[in-house]
């Protein structure tokens, strides 16, 4: 993956949050909350692309 797919991943990401802030009405909470959770998702994606974290340092349990 090259650093222009990247900036381009970072910047739709970055445009899909702008448009649901702005032009989706609802309460400033679940914005909020809406925003950190898009941080956190990409944070960890950019951890994985350049390898400061395995992806089996995140698993989700088999459900029993």
């Amino acid at each position: 993956m090259t650093i222009i797919d990247i900036a381009l991943i970072l910047s739709l990401v970055g445009v899909v949050l702008w448009l649901v802030d702005a032009y989706i009405p609802m309460a400033a909470g679940i914005k909020s909350l809406l925003n950190v959770v898009g941080f956190v998702i990409v944070l960890t994606w950019i951890l994985r692309v350049f390898g400061l974290i395995h992806s089996s340092l995140i698993r989700i349990p088999p459900v029993t």
